[in-house]
């Protein structure tokens, strides 16, 4: 199967981008990486009348500290990410979870802005956005705004981005002092979609006592989600099996899970308890910094 007819513009600046989607009236599409929507296109599951290439435009890709975080641009390579010192240092989580993404071919070509913007709920990325409270910024034809991970996602490929505004970097905050992460999923096979994957962040003190505790679940819903009560039930307490067990149980209990093609829904949910009990054991023997 071939894809529609689509017009293709190349912008060379982020203004001149939001002048093109603004000039398509909605039905324009942003081509990153292309390594979700060129498949897409090629099926048919989505035909735009116009295709917006930021691949020339300037700013758009890069990474950059400073005392708060990390702000990544939304057209740098997530191989790039993956293998930078300053995430690999102060964002673990987004290290942690970027080998996940698909095969090394694909992480070459595939962008952190895509990935976010595409909001697939299967998919590393957002899921590690929510978990470490990542902050996007968005422009369109009205300026710039912030909107955080937990506001950013509506539902498979629907985002807080309006159809003339486009994503231009992500912010992830430093890693807190005490924080340890831990990501883990589960595939049919390796580079395939997530069955379920987890991303967690457990904050302790001095003494080691949970002060915050944040576990990001992907696959199980229409866009990644945070268990409030699983993470509530951690604080205040010093790691055990039995309390990881207890968080486990109660991240999984009111899940309602979809069924596709990967795995039933009553399956889903029981892996979710397994992968989150490994992802909270995992991260509580981790030496904090």
């Amino acid at each position: 199967m071939k894809g529609a007819a689509f017009t293709l513009t190349v912008p060379r600046s982020i203004d001149e981008a939001i002048a093109c989607l603004t000039e398509a009236g909605g039905d324009a599409r942003l081509l990153a990486g292309g390594q979700s929507l060129m498949p897409s296109i090629a099926m048919r599951r989505v035909s735009p009348a116009a295709l917006v290439d930021l691949s020339r435009v300037a700013g758009l890709a890069g990474i950059s500290a400073d005392l708060d975080g990390i702000a990544i641009g939304a057209m740098t390579r997530q191989r790039v990410v993956e293998r930078d010192p300053q995430v690999i240092d102060r964002v673990r989580l987004l290290a942690m979870a970027t080998p996940y993404i698909a095969h090394v071919t694909v992480r070459n070509q595939g962008t952190i802005g895509g990935s976010i913007a595409h909001a697939d709920p299967t998919a590393e990325l957002p899921t590690v956005a929510l978990a470490t409270n990542a902050v996007m910024l968005i422009r369109g034809p009205d300026g710039a705004r912030s909107v955080t991970a937990g506001d950013f996602f509506g539902g498979p490929q629907n985002t807080a981005l309006a159809a003339d505004e486009l994503l231009v970097d992500v912010r992830f905050p430093t890693d807190p002092p005490g924080s340890r992460c831990a990501f883990v999923e589960f595939g049919r096979r390796l580079g395939d979609v997530a069955v379920v994957g987890v991303a967690v962040m457990i904050i302790a003190d001095a003494e080691g006592t949970i002060t915050e505790a944040r576990i990001a679940i992907s696959s199980v819903a229409p866009t990644p989600i945070r268990v409030a009560a699983a993470e509530h039930l951690l604080v205040g307490h010093l790691p055990s099996q039995a309390l990881i067990d207890a968080s486990a149980d109660l991240a999984a209990r009111d899940l309602d899970p979809p069924t596709d093609l990967n795995g039933s829904g009553a399956y889903r949910r029981r892996l979710t308890r397994v992968l989150v009990g490994r992802a909270l054991a995992e991260a509580s023997f981790r030496v904090s910094r």
